[in-house]
């Protein structure tokens, strides 16, 4: 294998995780999931930066950090 990464599947499979999401309302976690499986997929070192930087830069820095705190409320 000279180019790519291996695992080319499991990135398409990522990609249409993350459409079935992206449906889906804001606030449940399951965007976040899609975006850090899928940024997985790509080959990130940490999956769940990138999904949190995409995020901030999607909906703004107050509106991620109020869903990340619902987030982890919901967690515990």
């Amino acid at each position: 294998m000279a180019k790519g990464k291996a695992g080319g599947g499991s990135r398409k499979a990522a990609h249409a995780q993350y459409k079935a999401a992206a449906k889906k309302p804001l606030g449940e976690g399951s965007r976040f999931k899609a975006v850090e499986a899928a940024a997985k997929a790509g080959g990130a070192r940490n999956p769940a930066a990138v999904a949190a930087s995409v995020g901030r830069k999607k909906y703004g820095a107050a509106k991620m950090a109020k869903l990340s705190a619902a987030g982890r409320r919901k967690a515990k």
